[in-house]
C-alpha cells in the first residue's frame, strides 16, 4: 500500500523528496538538474541544519528513519513536502516524481571493516521500503562500490526484489559502480548509482567520454594561499583582499568559474542564492607543527608524506576519494586529509569542497571536524546533477528554466551549533513553521 503522494507547486519543476540527506549534495545536485527538493529526511541534527541553510525551501525532517512503521515514515514525508509546496509555491496538486538518498554506507565502505552484518546495513532496505510505498515516478539510490560485493549479494538481490516484485519498478545500475571523474568531478570517487522508473524504461547514466577530465588546479583556481590571512586561525571566514578577490574573480578555470557564480552553466536549474563573494568561507586554518610543515614542503606532488601517510594533491590530475572520519557514535575520528598541492599544510573545508564541485555559496559547518564530514559524506553535486538529468529524462524530459528569484541563505550562527543547539533550533523552526509533518517527530 503506497502513501498518499500528492503534494504542490506551481513552478512547473518535477518534485523530489531526498532520504537520509547529509548536508545537502544530493539535494543541491537534483535542484540543479531541475527539481524542487520539498522535503528531506536526515538524522544527525548538525548536518539537518546545514541542509537548512543551505536548501531553505526544503521542509527538514531530523529523524531515524527506522524507528517507525514504514507507512507512517512515509506519510510524515509526504505532509512535509505538502507544508514545503504550500509555503513556497500555490496549491495544484502533482504527484510526488521522484525520491532520491544515500543511505548509510559505513557497512559496505571499502575505508571500512565492510562488515555485512553491521546495523546500518539495514537502512538500505529501510530506503528500499520508503520508495515502494511513496511510489514516485522515477527513484535513485546512491551507494559506495563496496556493495557490489559478493558478500552483499543476498541483500542486492532482496533490494531489487522489493524494488521489481513489490514497487513494480524498471532497474539500473546493481551491476557497477560509475566514477565521479567521468562527470565533471576532480576526485576519483566510485558510486553504486542504482535507478528505477514505473512508467518507462529504467533511467540510464552515461558519461561523456570525449569530455576533458577536471583537475585539482582546475578546481582550485582563484582561492588564495591564506598565509596572510591570519583570522582564519580562530574564524571559518574572511573579506577577501582586493588582489585575492581580483584573482578569484578572473579565474581561468571554467570548474572554478561555476563554483565563484562567474560562470553559469547551462544544464544548471538551481535557484540564485544570495551571497557576497567577496568574503571566503569555509577556510579555518590548521595549525601545523614545524616539523610536519617541513615534511608536507618536502613531500612531492602526487607523493605521500612518510611520517603521517598524508598524500600530496597533484594539480594536473585527480584527487583521491576524499574521506569522512567517522560520528560521534564511531568515535569521532577525523578523516586524514590530503595535502594543499602548493602550500605546506593539509586542504581546508572550502578546497574540499571545491574538489567534491559544491558552489562558493554553499556553507558547511564552522569546525574542521564537522565541515570536511559533511563534505567527506556527501554525494558530489556535479555528480548528482548527472544522475538527476537522467532522471527528468525518465520522466518526459518536461520543459525547464532557471528560476530567476534568488533564495536568501540561513542564519549564519547555525554553522557553529553544537548537536543540543542544533536539535533545539530544528525545533524552533518546526514549530515557527506550524508544520504539520514535524510535529509528530521529535528531533531529540
Amino acid at each position: 500500500m503506497a502513501a498518499s503522494s500528492g503534494v504542490t507547486t506551481s513552478t512547473g519543476r518535477p518534485i523530489a523528496i531526498d532520504l537520509y540527506a547529509g548536508a545537502g549534495g544530493l539535494s543541491l545536485g537534483m535542484e540543479q538538474a531541475g527539481f524542487d527538493v520539498l522535503a528531506a529526511a536526515e538524522l544527525d541534527p548538525i548536518h539537518a541544519l546545514t541542509h537548512r541553510f543551505n536548501l531553505p525551501q526544503t521542509a527538514v525532517l531530523c529523524r531515524d528513519l527506522s524507528d517507525e512503521p514504514v507507512l507512517k515514515v512515509a506519510s510524515a514525508l509526504i505532509e512535509a513536502a505538502k507544508a514545503s509546496a504550500q509555503a513556497h509555491h500555490t496549491d495544484e496538486p502533482v504527484e510526488l516524481d521522484a525520491v532520491v538518498g544515500g543511505p548509510p554506507c559505513q557497512g559496505f565502505s571499502v575505508g571500512g571493516v565492510r562488515d555485512a552484518e553491521d546495523e546500518r546495513n539495514g537502512q538500505f532496505l529501510r530506503f528500499v521500503d520508503l520508495v515502494v510505498a511513496l511510489q514516485p515516478k522515477v527513484f535513485l539510490l546512491e551507494n559506495v562500490a563496496g556493495l557490489l560485493e559478493p558478500r552483499f549479494e543476498s541483500l542486492r538481490k532482496e533490494a531489487l526484489r522489493r524494488l521489481t516484485v513489490d514497487g513494480g519498478y524498471e532497474v539500473t545500475g546493481f551491476d557497477e559502480a560509475v566514477s565521479a571523474v567521468d562527470f565533471g568531478v576532480p576526485q576519483r570517487r566510485r558510486r553504486v548509482l542504482v535507478m528505477g522508473s514505473r512508467i518507462g524504461d529504467a533511467p540510464s547514466l552515461m558519461a561523456d567520454e570525449t569530455a576533458a577530465k577536471v583537475t585539482v588546479g582546475d578546481a582550485l583556481a582563484g582561492l588564495p594561499s591564506l598565509r596572510s590571512y591570519f583570522a582564519l586561525l580562530s574564524t571559518d571566514q574572511v573579506p577577501l583582499k582586493v588582489d585575492d578577490l581580483a584573482r578569484l574573480r578572473g579565474a581561468r578555470s571554467t570548474y572554478a568559474r561555476i563554483l565563484a557564480a562567474q560562470e553559469i552553466a547551462a544544464d544548471d536549474f538551481s535557484w540564485p542564492r544570495v551571497y557576497n563573494d567577496a568574503v571566503l568561507t569555509n577556510s579555518l586554518r590548521t595549525v601545523h607543527k614545524s616539523k610536519s610543515v617541513q615534511r608536507f614542503r618536502n613531500t612531492p606532488q602526487g607523493g605521500v608524506e612518510k611520517i603521517s601517510r598524508l598524500y600530496r594533491l597533484d594539480p594536473e590530475t585527480q584527487a583521491r576519494t576524499l574521506r569522512a572520519g567517522t560520528g560521534s557514535d564511531r568515535g569521532s575520528h577525523t578523516s586524514p586529509r590530503p595535502i594543499h598541492p602548493e602550500n605546506a599544510r593539509v586542504i581546508t573545508v572550502r578546497e574540499a569542497a571545491r574538489l567534491h564541485g559544491y558552489p562558493d555559496w554553499f556553507r558547511f559547518h564552522g569546525t574542521n571536524w564537522h565541515g570536511h564530514r559533511q563534505v567527506g559524506n556527501s554525494v558530489p553535486p556535479p555528480l548528482a546533477a548527472a544522475a538527476g538529468r537522467a532522471l527528468v529524462e525518465a520522466l518526459g524530459s518536461p520543459a525547464l528554466s532557471r528560476p530567476t528569484e534568488a533564495v536568501k541563505l540561513g542564519d549564519p550562527e547555525w554553522l557553529w551549533m553544537g548537536r543540543t543547539e542544533a536539535v533545539e533550533e530544528l525545533a524552533r523552526l518546526a514549530g515557527a513553521q506550524q508544520d504539520a509533518a514535524t510535529k509528530p517527530w521529535s528531533t531529540t
